[in-house]
């Protein structure tokens, strides 16, 4: 711990001079200086950064002070007069000297600090937070430090983190499932697709993720898997201290983002500003095989579609913290965001029909503009028990999408095949949280909490697809257009008890929400409501076998409520003969989530796994089929007909989960870090579904199968010779079946070089995200009688990034005990166990 604290940084509480009514006057104008050293009392080594005030005895606001240098002396100028003198430092029982009466110049000589033993157990201070926290009901990832995704985006840090995946479409999933909650600083993001909204986020804006696979009463019921809580950068020093980074990368890639904030003993002024303007080239590559009834096949069309996605906008929070009195806090914080897109995406079909050929383009220019604001408020108020509270937080949010495209169609070399088609969306999603927590603390190792949360949305819809005619006007297709209104009303209460008996711990609690949700086609007058209320109890049971081993049993009940994009009936029409539409008609799913699960260190490696099985009903499951509509081509004379495949999500009836997941955290040396995560998992969903074909017959596909697949993960950090850092990113995907075909293997590697210059207050950091351009999900679907076709997808293709962050105030790694904290689903009252 003393080699710690001897590289702690500073604190950057630099006192100022206070000149107000209640200060006594100095007797004499000219200063004195007072000098002296601080030291260890074992080691005798000098503590930098240790802190000196002086105080007057009938004012406890402090007079003057300083900091220690990097050999523990200190040199501060004064006024003559009486003081108190308090000599500080972090985890170190501090010194107090009263009614000293200083009138000239002296020297207070060396004084000697001693390691307090109950701050050490408290909190754990260095100079790098370690890799990952475990606590009793979650993971705690700290990726501030993570060079690796520097310049990158929410998305690439989450792809980073053990247990959770993000596809190449920007689908995270936790464990192989991507029925799975993400909250933004406890809240919900309340924006249409949370794929594009991670995306929009600077990956140098998170500080850490917290890993829920398991939650516990006092979190939202919903997400079948879990939830994975972002938590954003805050400002906590005193003074006037921030980050500045700056990214420019190829593709391109231009970042700038900050964090300032100002922190005195009565407020702090909080702020991030970002700013991007990146452009993303990204490949789409079907090749299908439509067959006879026979299995033959009747023609072949295989798709390219090259895209690029381009952002450009800004981004901000701005906020203060009020310290009404020591024990009662208001938080107030705002936050906007608007950004432009240009998404143009060329598609290219290569038709082969019998020994005829032709190629068909279809372009497809899409602007788009996002624009949000959220306002959040909170108010906290300890008592004098630590641990025991009465928390408040509101807020409200306000998101509007707004997404144009022009699509022109024609078959290269036939001029008068040509015609244009349309899509627009608009988009309002109008949110509100209110929500309620109490901590009541009992003796030293029992705590109760119970709380209320209510979340209230209205989001609108108004998707239209048509023709554009050669006089100029737009026609919508009503089978593809329509308004559409999703109104939720989910009201939650909650309470658990928790207490520590010897090395025995136990949670448990139980969670009642009732749900209220209107589904309305507006433009078709279908009118649907889904009301639901149901109790989800959870239990969590530890138990200390050693003081390095821990076991732990578990247990909670989930629900999946389908997301705005998976009832949305609007499609994705760069391709009109492979669309995706949602389903209005979707019904939650349900889970019960069981995991045992064990921690141990083993010398320098800390090792954690767990056994978990999950149990779900009404399973939503992604299947493809026609919808009955034909796409008409004329060439040469000749009209040929390509049936429209349709992807949207169903209802199934069960699917039962279950496997084994392993993460090892090992530094053999001081110089090298290893972190490495395993998980594999075995899913059986059974159903079946039935459809009309486009000869109007019934159709009843079973779905029932069987899959089995596995991913992992390396990270390497090593320091080079000139502290140079070097970390690398290994990560396998393996393949697993679906329910009509199979997915296979993807491979990502990414590498990292970072130094630190301007004496530790500056770092340049260099990356290669996905250094082998290997980033691709490939998967196979087959419908007897319908398709037989393959699929590659790439969202984005490799990354190189060159980032230079400053610091100010403030240095690399530094970390605090205490500092803000808004108390929503981050864990705030954490069981004491």
């Amino acid at each position: 711990m003393r080699h710690f604290l001897k590289h702690l940084l500073a604190l950057s509480i630099i006192f100022s001079f206070l000149n107000t009514t209640a200060q006594q006057k100095p007797v004499l104008k000219e200063k004195i200086k007072i000098s002296g050293t601080i030291i260890e009392k074992t080691t005798k080594q000098p503590l930098e950064y240790a802190t000196v005030t002086f105080i007057n005895p009938k004012n406890p606001k402090a007079l003057s002070g300083g900091i220690t240098d990097s050999k523990g002396t200190f040199d501060i100028e004064i006024y003559p007069g009486m003081y108190t003198i308090k000599i500080e430092y972090i985890s170190f029982k501090p010194i107090e000297i009263n009614q000293r009466l200083l009138q000239k110049s002296t020297s207070l000589g060396t004084f000697s600090l001693e390691e307090d033993a109950a701050q050490l157990k408290e909190v754990v201070i260095t100079t790098e937070r370690p890799a990952v926290e475990i606590k009793l009901d979650k993971k705690i990832y700290n990726v501030g430090q993570d060079m690796s995704v520097r310049g990158g985006t929410a998305s690439d840090v989450l792809n980073n983190v053990p247990s959770i995946a993000v596809d190449t479409d920007g689908t995270v999933s936790l464990r192989g499932n991507d029925n799975v909650r993400i909250l933004i600083d406890g809240r919900p993001a309340n924006v249409t697709n949370i794929s594009d909204a991670l995306k929009s986020i600077s990956s140098d804006a998170l500080d850490k993720v917290e890993v829920i696979t398991n939650p516990s009463a006092r979190y939202d019921a919903e997400g079948g898997a879990g939830i994975i809580n972002i938590v954003l950068k805050k400002g906590k020093n005193n003074g006037l201290n921030g980050t500045v980074v700056a990214t420019v990368g190829d593709p391109k890639n231009l970042d700038l983002n900050s964090n300032i904030n100002y922190k005195t003993n009565h407020y702090n002024l909080f702020t991030s500003i970002g700013y991007n303007d990146s452009s993303s080239p990204g490949n789409t590559k079907t090749n299908t095989n439509y067959l006879n009834e026979d299995g033959s096949i009747e023609k072949t069309i295989n798709e390219v579609n090259k895209r690029v996605r381009e952002r450009d906008g800004f981004n901000t929070v701005f906020g203060a913290d009020w310290f009404i009195t020591p024990s009662i806090t208001w938080t107030n914080s705002i936050k906007y965001r608007n950004q432009d897109g240009h998404n143009p995406e060329d598609v290219n079909f290569d038709n082969y029909v019998g020994s005829d050929f032709y190629v068909r383009n279809r372009y497809n220019d899409e602007l788009s503009n996002d624009e949000d604001f959220q306002y959040n408020t909170n108010f906290t108020k300890k008592f004098k028990k630590d641990g025991h509270k009465l928390t408040f937080d509101f807020s409200t949010s306000n998101n509007k999408d707004i997404d144009d495209s022009v699509i022109t169609d024609q078959i290269i070399g036939s001029p008068n095949s040509k015609f244009e088609q349309f899509t627009t969306s608009f988009r309002r999603d109008v949110s509100q949280l209110v929500q309620t927590d109490y901590v009541l603390p009992i003796g030293e190792n029992t705590q109760f909490e119970m709380g209320y949360k209510g979340q209230f949305k209205v989001l609108t819809t108004d998707f239209k697809i048509g023709d554009i005619e050669t006089n100029g006007d737009y026609t919508a297709d009503p089978n593809y257009s329509n308004i559409l209104e999703y109104k939720e009303k989910i009201n939650a209460i909650y309470t658990q008890f928790g207490s520590k008996i010897n090395k025995f711990s136990y949670l448990l609690g139980v969670r009642y929400e009732d749900s209220n949700i209107d589904i309305n086609l507006l433009s078709s007058n279908n009118f649907n409501t889904k009301k639901y209320n149901n109790f989800f109890p959870s239990a969590f049971l530890t138990y200390e076998l050693t003081d390095e081993t821990s076991l732990s049993v578990n247990y909670s009940k989930r629900i999946s409520r389908p997301s705005s994009r998976y009832i949305n009936p609007s499609s994705n029409y760069s391709s009109n003969v492979n669309i995706f539409q949602g389903n209005p008609d979707l019904n939650p799913s349900f889970t019960d989530v069981y995991e045992l699960a064990s921690m141990t260190k083993i010398g320098k490696a800390t090792l954690t796994s767990s056994i978990y099985y999950n149990y779900s009903t009404s399973v939503f499951q992604f299947i493809r089929r026609p919808n009955g509509d034909v796409v008409e081509t004329e060439v040469d004379g000749q009209i040929t007909e390509t049936p429209v495949i349709l992807t949207t999500p169903i209802n199934l009836a069960k699917e039962s989960r279950y496997g084994f997941e392993l993460n090892i955290n090992y530094s053999p040396f001081k110089w090298w870090r290893l972190n490495n995560s395993f998980n594999v998992y075995k899913s059986i969903t059974t159903g079946n579904y039935t459809y009309t074909d486009i000869n109007d017959v019934e159709v009843t596909q079973n779905f029932d199968r069987t899959a089995t697949s596995w991913f992992t993960r390396l990270s390497s950090k090593v320091t080079l010779p000139s502290k140079i850092d070097w970390q690398t990113n290994l990560m396998y995907f393996g393949p697993k079946n679906s329910a009509q075909g199979k997915y296979l293997g993807m491979f990502i590697a990414t590498v990292a070089l970072s130094k630190d210059i301007l004496k530790d207050k500056a770092t340049i950091s260099l990356n290669a995200n996905d250094i082998f351009n290997s980033g691709k999900r490939r998967f196979k679907t087959f419908i007897p009688g319908v398709i037989d076709s393959y699929t590659e997808l790439q969202f984005r293709q490799r990354q190189i990034n060159l980032s230079f962050t400053y610091r100010f105030n403030k240095k690399k790694g530094e970390t605090e005990k205490g500092g803000r904290q808004q108390n929503n689903e981050n864990g705030d009252g954490d069981f004491p166990g």
